[in-house]
């Protein structure tokens, strides 16, 4: 048996110019400030985290993780990521692979794409892709106030 699950993140920039940008586990120093957010915004990896949980049956990062919990204040969120696999497996499924769709329009991706890519599939433990698209001036993502990413990821029942 397989299922699918769909994952959505948006963060808005942090006025705080010493806030690292964060996308995928990867850090992108040349970007001129990171995203807002209760842990360290990685919509990436929130996105990722979100599609994995809604596969297996299992919520969303909001329940396992929610921000109106001082627990999760700064928290990794690879470290986030890691712990929702863990919850997955420990379910019966075994993530197949999870295709991820960031909107930005600042930093370009695709210089650390490889490396956000290499990141997640080994803590996701299967292939995770990671495609950047700009949002062509539209909206807020347009105007370069935040970054949104979609995910999708497959999981299939383990056989025991």
């Amino acid at each position: 048996m397989i299922r699918v699950g769909q994952g959505y993140d948006v963060h808005p920039f942090s006025d705080d110019p010493a806030r690292p940008l964060l996308l995928g586990g990867v850090r992108f120093p040349e970007a001129a400030r990171g995203l807002a957010g209760h842990s360290d915004a990685d919509a990436v990896a929130h996105a990722v985290t979100d599609a994995l949980l809604g596969a297996a049956g299992l919520g969303d990062i909001g329940q396992h993780f929610p921000d109106t919990d001082p627990t999760w204040q700064g928290a990794d969120s690879i470290d986030l990521l890691r712990r929702a696999v863990a919850d997955v497996r420990a379910a019966g499924w075994t993530p197949q692979n999870v295709d991820c769709t960031v909107v930005l329009e600042v930093p370009k991706l695709a210089p650390r794409r490889a490396e956000m890519q290499d990141r997640l599939s080994e803590v996701v433990g299967a292939p995770v892709t990671v495609k950047g698209k700009r949002a062509e001036g539209l909206g807020a993502l347009g105007r370069g106030e935040g970054i949104a990413c979609l995910a999708v990821a497959l999981v299939a029942k383990d056989e025991r």
